[in-house]
């Protein structure tokens, strides 16, 4: 790697640890492209991977590839390289979410690189979390990861937790019956059978559903009911689960490229603090419930995405596809 711009065997060792970021039912929906001539990176949306239905205006898609831009920037902190981003770089191609370029005249980010050891052991946890709550100090620094995004992140009363699960489980019925948004979460649900033998290296292996709620609804979306798990088992989850919801101001496409930049520096954050978390969407895939969940008296209005906190066991590693199949190395 020279000065100025990356070589094959950098971008090969930040992507890899790019694509390990979460994504809406783990589609994986970006492509990188490098560029050796110029030594520049890009990052695109994979609309092959887009979800029409649950997903129209691409902001889970968008959410997703910045997840992955972040963890792009961690990785690139760690090992002392300075990068510039610029998002959105082209009107003419709306797929291209991002350029990424080593930037001479910075510094790296040092407030980074900590968070690198973190992003291998980032798993979405659906398994209940214990009642102790999340020290005030802890929810502090994830306000503050969230803020240097260009986000807030609320930690909502006990009203708007009792409002946000509701919606939650508004959103589980409306699914259930509107047939092209249960296709959708079929067709990127792996089957028991299907995630035994290790082909698939996408979508939500069966070993992630986690157990089935016992003695009430659970705070995660469940996606058991695509594909059935015989003896899955059953579990109580946390009686008044600890949420925090991530808001911008507007609502655009650089929005949704902060806010996913934001989810995964809370994220790894969390996980740097040793909290268990996962995500939920549900709610937000549907336009009238996505503004309710919002507080009504915050000026970051639009709620991009619900996290819940805690103590628990960790989530299994998902799959992810090759480096072969997400980045392309041109001359």
């Amino acid at each position: 790697m020279t000065a100025t711009h990356f070589d094959p065997d950098t971008v090969v060792r930040l992507v890899g640890d790019a694509v390990t970021a979460p994504s809406m039912h783990n589609a994986q929906p970006w492509r990188f492209v490098f560029r050796a001539g110029s030594g520049a990176l890009a990052l695109y949306g994979d609309p092959d991977r887009a979800m029409p239905r649950t997903d129209p205006d691409h902001r889970s898609l968008h959410l997703g590839c910045a997840a992955a831009l972040f963890n792009l920037r961690v990785s690139a902190a760690s090992i002392g390289l300075p990068v510039r981003v610029r998002l959105l770089p082209d009107d003419a191609e709306p797929w291209l979410l991002a350029a990424v370029t080593i930037d001479e005249t910075a510094d790296p980010d040092r407030d980074l690189a900590p968070l690198h050891d973190s992003i291998r052991r980032r798993h979405t946890s659906r398994y209940p979390f214990g009642e102790e709550p999340v020290p005030t100090a802890l929810l502090d620094g994830l306000r503050a990861a969230a803020h240097w995004e260009g986000c807030r992140l609320t930690v909502p009363d006990t009203w708007h937790i009792d409002t946000v699960l509701g919606l939650v489980r508004d959103a589980e019925h409306r699914e259930e019956i509107d047939p092209l948004a249960r296709a959708e979460t079929t067709a990127w649900t792996s089957h028991p059978q299907s995630a035994a033998s290790g082909t698939r290296r996408d979508g939500i292996p069966a070993v992630a559903f986690g157990p089935k709620a016992s003695g009430g609804p659970a705070p995660v979306r469940d996606f058991g009911w695509a594909n059935p798990i015989p003896d899955r088992g059953w579990a109580v989850f946390e009686k008044r689960p600890q949420l925090a919801l991530l808001s911008t101001s507007q609502d655009t496409r650089a929005d949704w490229l902060r806010a996913g930049q934001a989810t995964e520096r809370v994220l790894l954050q969390a996980t740097a603090d040793g909290l268990a978390t996962s995500m939920t969407s549900h709610p937000l895939e549907w336009p009238e419930l996505r503004w309710t969940a919002r507080d009504p008296v915050a000026a970051m209005g639009h709620v991009q995405m619900v996290f819940r906190l805690g103590y628990g066991p960790a989530g299994p590693d998902t799959p992810r596809r090759p480096l072969t199949e997400v980045l392309e190395i041109r001359e």
